[in-house]
C-alpha cells in the first residue's frame, strides 16, 4: 500500500512539474511554483489526517500513528515552504541580470 502511494505522488509531483513547465516555458515564476505545492502539500496532509482517523476508528493504533506522524511531517514541510521569501518579478528585490547571488540574507536599511 505504501509503495502504492509512493508511486501516486510521484505521478502527481511529474504531472505538476509538466503543467508549469507548459504554463510557463521560459520565465519560471517561483511564486507560483510555491503557492501550487502549497496547495498539494495541504491536500496531501489532510488525506493522511483522514487516514489516521480512519485507521483510529478501526482500533490500528499503530497505523492511524503512522500516518499522524507523516501528516505532522507534511504540515512541517508546509510551514518551512510558507517561510520561503521568493521576490515578485515586479519588486525592487527581484534579480536583474546584472545582480550577483549572495549567501547570506538580504540586509534592508532602515
Amino acid at each position: 500500500m505504501a509503495k502504492l502511494h509512493d508511486m501516486r505522488l510521484k505521478l502527481l509531483i511529474q504531472q505538476e512539474h509538466e503543467r508549469i513547465s507548459k504554463s510557463q516555458p521560459k520565465d519560471l515564476d517561483l511564486s507560483i511554483v510555491q503557492a501550487r505545492c502549497l496547495c498539494w502539500l495541504s491536500l496531501l496532509a489532510e488525506a493522511h489526517e483522514d487516514q489516521a482517523n480512519d485507521a483510529e476508528k478501526r482500533g490500528d493504533a499503530e497505523q492511524a500513528m503512522g500516518w499522524f506522524a507523516d501528516s505532522m511531517r507534511l504540515r512541517d514541510v508546509i510551514t518551512l515552504v510558507t517561510s520561503i521569501e521568493i521576490p515578485l518579478p515586479d519588486s525592487p528585490d527581484s534579480l536583474d541580470d546584472n545582480d550577483e547571488l549572495f549567501d547570506g540574507p538580504t540586509i534592508m536599511p532602515k
